[in-house]
């Protein structure tokens, strides 16, 4: 199922922002997701209410809420 794998990704994506605040660029490089499937994965955890963006000049700062 495509949602279970979002979730997964969502997982992956939470792992990598443990350690703090990422830009989208460097959680896209943690996670080795393809920018699809890590696009779905934020909407995900924001839509839960899980993640903040902020923008950080060309690029978004993703942080845990």
């Amino acid at each position: 199922m495509l949602t279970a794998k979002i979730g997964e990704n969502a997982g992956l994506v939470w792992n990598a922002l443990q350690g703090g605040a990422l830009t989208v660029d460097a959680i896209k490089k943690a996670t080795k997701l393809k920018v699809a499937d890590l696009n779905m994965a934020l909407g995900w955890l924001a839509r839960e209410g899980k993640i903040a963006f902020t923008q950080a000049d060309t690029d978004f700062l993703v942080t845990l809420l």
